[in-house]
């Protein structure tokens, strides 16, 4: 059983960033495939992004101009780098990751999920 959990989440004035950051547990975290999500009361979980093992990201065009992710395997963790923040960026921010298949960009392809850390940004 793998052990996600994020943090960083906060109350963050429009334009401003936050970093996200969430570990898992395990010794070949260095393999694991690591996505973010994030849901907004009433609405589906939206993928933001992913990291693969090797290091290969993808970031939807709705944030890529604002978004980053990165990794550091020595610390077992992944981080959401988000910058300009705007008030429709508020929701649930949930990092989730996959060992046993590859990485996608659907609530199922991964397997593991924290509890989700909030970001509200005001107007």
């Amino acid at each position: 059983q793998v052990q996600v959990a994020e943090s960083g989440g906060g109350l963050v004035q429009a334009g401003g960033s936050l970093r996200l950051s969430c570990t898992a547990s395990g010794r070949a975290f260095r393999t694991y495939g690591l996505g973010w999500f994030r849901q907004a009361p009433g609405t589906e979980r939206e993928f933001v992004g992913h990291i693969k093992g090797s290091g290969s990201i993808y970031i939807p065009d709705s944030v890529s101009d604002r978004f980053s992710i990165s990794r550091d395997n020595a610390k077992n963790t992944v981080y959401l780098q988000m910058n300009f923040l705007k008030p429709e960026d508020t929701a649930v921010y949930y990092c989730a990751a996959v060992i046993k298949r590859g990485v996608g960009t659907f609530p199922s392809d991964f397997e593991y999920w924290g509890q989700g850390t909030q970001v509200t940004v005001s107007s």
